[in-house]
């Protein structure tokens, strides 16, 4: 089995950037960023994650993590 692993917070840390500052850039809520930082979203509108991605000058794979879990 596959999971989707959000990586944003890894790369707000390498850009020096807080959650907060990358919110009002992108013009979402401190909250709506936290469930995604979170993984607690069920999907991600492509312009969000494009406006993300110009932000923080980065491709969608640095945010995004495809990793195997293993089955139970």
């Amino acid at each position: 089995m596959t999971e989707i692993v959000v990586r944003l917070d890894v790369m707000l840390a390498l850009r020096k950037m807080k959650a907060r500052d990358l919110a009002a850039e992108i013009g979402i809520t401190e909250q709506n960023l936290s469930l995604l930082r979170n993984g607690r979203v069920k999907g991600i509108r492509f312009a969000t994650l494009a406006r993300i991605c110009e932000v923080l000058e980065c491709q969608p794979g640095d945010l995004l993590e495809a990793v195997s879990v293993p089955r139970n």
